[in-house]
């Protein structure tokens, strides 16, 4: 029985050496190699584990960012469907407008100057969308280039008429009533001339040029806001709380500063946008008699000037300044009214 018992034990004791059943320095390798490859399972396991995790998460937090985008989506539509149909091509034209004129290479990378005499008066065609022109410029190219200075001529204009506008209005609306009676007669006199009129008469004495331009057609719109101003102060002033910070504050600047002045302003902004059509349209009305930028620099008015005896053999050389011209004008004109109607509803809630 014990020499089967031992042969029993020898054919049960495993290859290469190592015993289980034994103490020894083999016993304790065999445990450490049973103690590596146990740790490498749950370590693989665990990587595997991570990796899934942090894909979920990549996962969950680029569903969230796009629920995000088509809820504000979801947002400016809901917003954009408030707004009448007219509303929303005007606001369109003006940004189309502004990018012609803050980054007209993202719309025409062609060179605005560039003259190709064999290329004179073709019609619109793929290569030249509006066609081009006696000297074979680009009429589209030359029309994207010419809003930077046609807009900045009206948008500058406007500007200053208002800064003109506001400090008279404002002074006439505190003053007493000799000066508010006086600044009102001079206001009627001036606002009695239309505005391009004016303008005429005014740079036929400052000469020529951009800078005059803009001058002549600042003066010139000042007293309608001028009028404007000098309403709104006078209403605001005799207001019960301007009375009360009257009484509350000694300095009479001060209660100009920080209640007149503000509350005078709200109605403002609408006849802003309506005066920046009238602007852009009488700048280009004086380029066009040539009061204003100079050939071949690109401006509206001034190629309807170098077009205009085209006609009849170029049509297009002509239309499209005249439409560009004309649809920006429209637009300012849509917005300046909705923005009218707007103002006159919150006043009478």
């Amino acid at each position: 029985m014990t020499d089967t018992a031992s042969a029993h034990l020898k054919a049960a004791k495993p290859t290469g050496g190592v015993d289980p059943t034994a103490g020894g320095p083999s016993d304790g390798r065999y445990s450490e190699a049973v103690a590596v490859e146990a740790a490498d399972v749950p370590r693989g396991v665990s990587e595997r584990s991570t990796n899934g995790s942090t894909s979920k998460s990549r996962t969950s937090v680029g569903r969230q960012e796009t629920r995000g985008k088509v809820h504000a989506l979801h947002q400016l539509v809901a917003v954009a469907s408030k707004w009448p149909l007219s509303v929303i091509v005007s606001a369109a034209v003006l940004a189309s407008a502004a990018v012609a004129a803050l980054a007209p290479d993202l719309l025409s990378g062609s060179d605005p100057l560039h003259t190709d005499l064999l290329a004179a008066h073709e019609s619109p065609s793929l290569a030249h969308p509006f066609g081009t022109d006696q000297l074979g410029r680009d009429v589209f190219t030359r029309v994207v280039h010419g809003a930077r200075l046609s807009l900045f001529i009206g948008v500058t204009a406007t500007a200053l008429a208002v800064a003109i506008g506001v400090t008279l209005g404002l002074i006439a609306g505190i003053g007493n009533r000799l000066v508010d009676a006086v600044a009102s007669r001079a206001f009627d006199l001036l606002g009695a001339f239309p505005e391009i009129l004016l303008a005429l008469v005014l740079i036929t004495f400052t000469g020529t040029g951009t800078a005059n331009l803009i001058l002549a057609i600042g003066i010139a719109a000042a007293p309608r806001f001028a009028r404007v101003m000098r309403a709104e102060t006078r209403a605001v002033r005799g207001s019960e709380f301007v009375a009360q910070a009257g009484l509350l504050t000694r300095s009479r600047a001060r209660t100009v500063v920080r209640h007149i002045l503000p509350n005078a302003l709200r109605s403002l902004p609408v006849v802003v946008t309506l005066g920046l059509g009238t602007s852009i349209l009488g700048a280009a009305a004086l380029s066009f008699l040539g009061f204003g930028p100079k050939p071949p620099v690109p401006e509206w008015g001034s190629m309807l000037a170098e077009a205009h005896g085209d006609l009849r053999i170029a049509w297009w050389s002509v239309v499209f300044p005249g439409a560009a011209v004309t649809v920006v004008v429209l637009a300012t004109t849509v917005l300046g009214r909705y923005a009218g109607h707007r103002f006159e509803r919150r006043a009478q809630l």
